[in-house]
């Protein structure tokens, strides 16, 4: 093919590589020109035209297009018509893509005048959704080059393909401890329902047993005699180990592990396992939530039909960092962090009450020779946290003065006397609007440490099922607690004197618990109780 600019006259049967307008008629790129055209734009005084002329061996980008286009899909799949060199390929049916992407990289490498980009291998596709667009990038290619290409197409293909999904019969397995609500194994079904409602498969075997290896055996077999095509099991406690009790559930039964933790995060606790044909996965923690993590590759795969290796699980690594990518087109749930270098989580530091057991304004009681809620709004200003609010109400004028200086924010709460949630929802409503978090504290806990803090917010990951982080020692849980945004409205709803403790009643399946030392459970509400911790006489 040549390229260039050309006497007009002599451009009859060129492709014109840019547009020209002649009278009150435009002449577009890529417009073939005719002798008439010629002669009417060389008569305006257009001596010369940019052109594109094919010479023997060449073929035209629409036919090389279509050509190629024609020689890469497999089932699944439909071809558009070429137009300016293009041709695109689209799901004639709901599924899964297949790429072979040896082919598609090999084609590639023919010639720079043929390209072929896809989606990537594995996704889910609706019916109609494009998989892949062939682009001759040229006005045409040489005939050597796409002779060598269809070749390949040829050999390794298809190379393109949907794998349907099939109405499966899906059996689930929940499995319990004492403190489990029955609330959560609602919560669960319906998200898987939410999953499986694309390929119209069903959960037909239902099974909620203590969180024991023999009850995970039993119910293992009871979905196996319901007839179910896959296994997926809810652990209320998440498999930590290949000896855990799900994965061992599953070997009691008769059944395989095959592969327990996959490089996906979120999904990096998933356990893949088998009985007879039949797969079985133990769901990492992350699978409770919409959000698009490592469970919905496998699970997509095996609903078009596609087996799912322990080969295949380790080569998911790259690509394999879900979490901080807010485009993926899955549904949310409100539960995870924006788009951050990291969740921005802001401390509100409760420090509006009365303390009438304390006989004086309890935050500004002494420890150390320094006011107590200095003190904690030091120790909260040192954890790695984006900014600290101090709630103030009673006496506010006083403890104020105590925090002069630092960097918090300081709201007054005028409605204090109506109870700690007054205060609550102050906090909130000052914290910025792109909070991912907030750690709520009190103003009397003076063991509390930046380091423990710092524990707390390391643990915070909703995208693993941990939006809620509780302090606990030796079983019992303490303060402050770490609350993901998703729950703020409701925390602004409580009302009267009780804090937003109670809510973790109706989250249970939210929280983390993390052990720290006995400082969590120390406060400051009587004389006694400062005597005893600074070991001063009452």
């Amino acid at each position: 093919m040549k390229f260039g600019p050309v006497a007009t006259l002599q451009a009859e049967g060129a492709i014109l590589a840019h547009g020209v307008t002649h009278g009150d008629r435009s002449f577009r790129k890529g417009h073939r020109l005719t002798a008439a055209e010629v002669a009417a734009l060389a008569g305006d005084g257009i001596a010369t035209v940019i052109v594109a002329q094919l010479e023997p061996g060449d073929v035209p980008e629409n036919e090389a297009a279509a050509l190629l286009a024609e020689a890469l899909p497999g089932d699944g799949v439909r071809v558009a018509s070429a137009l300016t060199g293009r041709s695109n390929l689209y799901a004639s049916v709901a599924g899964v893509v297949t790429i072979r992407a040896e082919a598609v990289d090999a084609i590639n490498a023919i010639d720079e005048a043929i390209t072929i980009a896809t989606l990537p291998a594995f996704d889910a596709v609706e019916a109609r959704a494009m998989l892949a667009t062939i682009k001759i990038i040229p006005y045409a290619v040489k005939r050597a080059s796409l002779d060598a290409a269809l070749a390949l197409a040829r050999a390794l293909g298809p190379v393109i393909e949907v794998a349907p999904y099939r109405p499966m019969r899906i059996g689930l397995i929940s499995t319990e401890l004492p403190r489990t609500k029955p609330s959560i194994h609602e919560k669960n079904r319906a998200t898987l329902n939410a999953r499986l409602a694309p390929s119209r498969a069903t959960i037909v075997s239902d099974h909620v047993v203590p969180h024991e290896a023999e009850a995970v055996c039993r119910a293992v077999s009871g979905a196996l005699a319901d007839g179910v095509d896959a296994i997926l099991i809810y652990s209320a406690s998440a498999i930590a180990d290949r000896a855990d009790v799900v994965p061992a559930g599953l070997t009691a039964a008769g059944g395989e592990l095959l592969r327990f933790g996959m490089p996906v995060d979120p999904g990096n606790l998933l356990m893949l396992g088998r009985h007879g044909a039949t797969a079985v996965i133990g769901l990492p923690g992350c699978a409770r939530s919409p959000k698009l993590n490592g469970f919905d590759w496998v699970l997509q795969r095996l609903l078009a039909g596609i087996p799912v290796t322990a080969q295949d699980i380790a080569a998911m690594g790259v690509g394999g960092l879900l979490k901080e990518i807010a485009s993926r087109p899955q549904p949310r749930d409100g539960l995870a962090p924006a788009a951050h270098a990291r969740p921005r989580i802001a401390a509100l530091v409760l420090a509006a009450g009365r303390a009438q057991r304390m006989g004086e304004t309890k935050q500004l009681a002494e420890i150390g020779g320094m006011p107590m809620i200095r003190r904690t709004a030091e120790t909260v200003r040192a954890a790695d946290l984006s900014g600290v609010v101090v709630v103030t109400g009673h006496d506010a004028e006083r403890v104020g003065a105590a925090l002069r200086g630092l960097p918090v924010t300081i709201v007054r709460n005028p409605d204090y006397a109506q109870g700690l949630s007054t205060s609550l929802r102050a906090g909130l409503e000052a914290l910025p609007p792109d909070t991912d978090a907030a750690l709520v504290a009190l103003g009397d806990m003076p063991s509390v440490s930046a380091a423990d803090i710092d524990r707390l917010i390391a643990a915070f990951d909703p995208a693993e099922g941990r939006s809620i982080v509780v302090p606990v020692h030796r079983g019992k849980r303490g303060n402050p607690v770490l609350w993901g945004a998703a729950y703020f409205a409701e925390m602004k709803a409580l009302t009267g004197d009780a804090g937003a403790k109670r809510l973790l009643a109706d989250y249970p399946e939210a929280v983390a618990e993390v052990e720290l030392g006995p400082g969590i459970l120390t406060d400051i509400d009587t004389p006694a109780d400062l005597a005893a911790f600074t070991g001063a006489t009452p």
